[in-house]
Parts: structure tokens; sequence; C-alpha cells
């Protein structure tokens, strides 16, 4: 296993300004800001028009235009529980939203005294949402007061399929943990058409008992994910415990452990399981002890930056770290820091200009960056 200790290069110093630049180990960059002031910003999507949505934990949801302040939130965004980890979390758009104009939302939906992770698709207008429709709701019985593990990432494939990342929710650290009941949505990662309805080849579609939304089972707490549209790949980061962050390939129908096997401790420093692996549950490609916190997860296929090309683009809370991974097929074989100590990262995105676009969580800014001759 690819160890984080032996692999990393420290090029970046600490808290960069908005125009130090950056010699990394096969790219010079510079780091321009394009929003501050943000109250946990937690996701961007970028619109056609070049202009780009913003979600703020709280429950707002902004549209940024370089050289413009954010604009006011927007109206009709559904209500969150704004506690814990709890709020309003990723924003993707449509693959055909030029002409269908819907946007997709997860968030912590209140319930009774609690929540749990929803989503909702949205028809964008100028300044608000409309035709806002529920498109998953898992059961009320599922909702808890625990204001950690909701995930949530949302990812199209080739297909229209969206792909949804539930946490455990903060379920205890042994097998009565429901990650690893097919019974529970709890824990998963999940696949739905578009509109919300459930497609008949699911690996669990016709299975007993099991939610037939299941693609992969056994998660933590994804922040990350993406889909290699080239290979159809499905790529998520996942926080671990006290150790243990891992980077995953998705596959379809797998358990990937939790809390039967981990790498990670619990917080209080005792064990959680002797196991690092076991038959039947799909190891990581890389795991990350110390904890790096990760959240975003970027792959980069654009021209500003050649050499990074089919490398992925981790970012970290805890470390406050910016990491690219350099894939040789499914194996991880190479790690750089390309910038560390310069805030909470929260999310990671490419966008069709082939700039890097980082949200960060705490300050609250969106600052993308820029190759640097």
């Amino acid at each position: 296993m690819l160890r984080l200790a032996a692999a990393l290069v420290l090029l970046a110093a600490s808290a960069l300004a908005a125009e130090d630049i950056v010699r990394s180990e096969k790219a010079a960059f510079r780091v321009e800001t394009l929003a501050t002031g943000l109250e946990h910003p937690w996701a961007i999507a970028k619109l056609p028009d070049g202009r780009f949505l913003v979600t703020e934990r709280p429950g707002r949801l902004r549209i940024l235009e370089p050289g413009k302040k954010p604009s006011a939130p927007l109206a009709n965004v559904p209500a969150v529980w704004a506690q814990g980890q709890g709020g309003l979390l990723d924003v993707v758009i449509h693959p055909d939203f030029a002409n269908n104009r819907w946007i997709y939302l997860s968030f912590s939906k209140p319930i009774g005294k609690g929540a749990h992770t929803s989503v909702v698709r949205a028809r964008l207008a100028d300044d608000r949402l409309e035709q806002v429709e529920t498109i998953f709701d898992p059961p009320a019985s599922e909702a808890t007061n625990n204001g950690v593990h909701f995930g949530s990432r949302l990812v199209f494939d080739n297909e229209g399929h969206l792909f949804i990342s539930i946490g455990d929710r903060g379920g205890p650290t042994n097998p009565t943990n429901k990650a690893q009941s097919l019974s529970s949505v709890i824990g998963k990662i999940l696949r739905l058409h578009e509109d919300g309805s459930i497609p008949a080849d699911n690996p669990f579609a016709s299975k007993p008992g099991a939610r037939p939304e299941i693609w992969s089972y056994g998660h933590r707490n994804i922040q990350g994910m993406l889909l290699d549209k080239k290979t159809s790949r499905l790529w998520a980061t996942e926080h671990g415990p006290r150790g243990g962050d891992e980077l995953n390939l998705v596959e379809r129908a797998a358990n990937f452990g939790w809390p039967i096997v981990t790498h990670g401790i619990n917080y209080n420093g005792s064990s959680i399981t002797d196991l690092s692996s076991a038959p039947g549950i799909e190891p990581p490609v890389l795991h990350w002890t110390p904890s790096i916190a990760p959240s975003g997860l970027a792959l980069y296929q654009g021209d500003a930056f050649p050499a990074w090309r089919g490398n992925l683009l981790v970012g970290a809370l805890a470390h406050q770290k910016l990491i690219r991974v350099e894939l040789e097929g499914p194996k991880a074989i190479h790690q750089e820091i390309l910038l560390e100590d310069s805030g909470r990262i929260r999310d990671v995105r490419v966008f069709d200009d082939g700039l890097v676009y980082i949200v960060y969580d705490r300050p609250g800014k969106v600052v993308r960056l820029v190759p640097e001759s």
C-alpha cells in the first residue's frame, strides 16, 4: 500500500497569497481568488454561461460571477437542518442543463428533531428555483439527531444515472452499523435515474428486503466522488475514523467494509477491529493515516495543466491540503502536495476551461489555480 508519509513532496508555502506562484513537480501555478466572505461554502458547479453556483451549508445557494460579488441567496431553496455537519451540501447541473435548466441539490432535511440526507432537483430561474421536487428521501425512520456523516456527493454517469453518497450518520463502530445492512440506505452509494426512479438493473433491485437504490455499501462518509467518463470508473474519497481515510474505486455491489474492516481506530484510541482486510471486502486504493479528512475530488483531463492529465486532485479539511495523485490504470503510484495550510478544502472541481477550482470551508472562499509559465 502506497503510504502518504513516504510519497508526499512538500512544494507549497503556508498561507498562500492570491498571486503567489507555486512551482510543483510538473506545473507552476498561481492562486486567484474568485469570492470571499462566504459562510461554510460546500460545493461549486459551473453554468454554461460561465457563472457558477455555490452552496453554503447554512442553507443558501448563490451565483458567482468572476469580478463581481456573490449574488443574494436564490429563493425557494429547501429548508435545511443546519446543525453539526448538516445543511445544504452538494450541487450539480443536469448533463442537458442548457435545454432543461435542471439543477440537483443534496442537503440534510429536517425530520422531527433530526434529519436525513435528501436530494431535490429544480429548474434554475434568474433569482430563484422553480419546480422544486424531491427525487430521493430516505424513510423517516432513518432520520437521527446526530449531526455528522451526511455525505453527500452527487455524480452523473454517461447514461444519465445519478449516484448519491449517503454517510453512516455516525452509527456505532461495530457490525450493527447500518452501513452493513442492505435494508438501509445509510452508509451507501445509491444509483437512480435523473427523475429519482430506480434502475431495474441496480445490483440489489430484485433482492428481497434490500433497498433497490443501493449500488455499493459499507461506507462511512464519502465527501468526494467523481466519474471518469473515459473509463466509466467511479472514484470516491471517504472519511475514516482516527486514521484510515480512503481513496476507493467503487464497484457495483461491492462491500467497502465499514466498520468490519478499517485502517483507523476510535477517536478515544480504542480499537474498532483487528481487521484491515477481509475476504469479500473491497480494499482501498489508498489509505491515509494520520487522517487528512478528504473532501472534494476531481480528475484532471484539461489543457491548462497537461502534465496533470489523468491525475486525481484530493482536497483535505483537517490537514488543509490539495494532493495530486498519479494513477496507473486503477492503481495510485505517486502523491504530491500542491497546497498546504491554505485553509480547509471542502470541494475541488475541474471545469471546461481546464482550471482547478477549490472551495474553502474556512476561510469561506472560492479560488482557482491558473497556470504560470
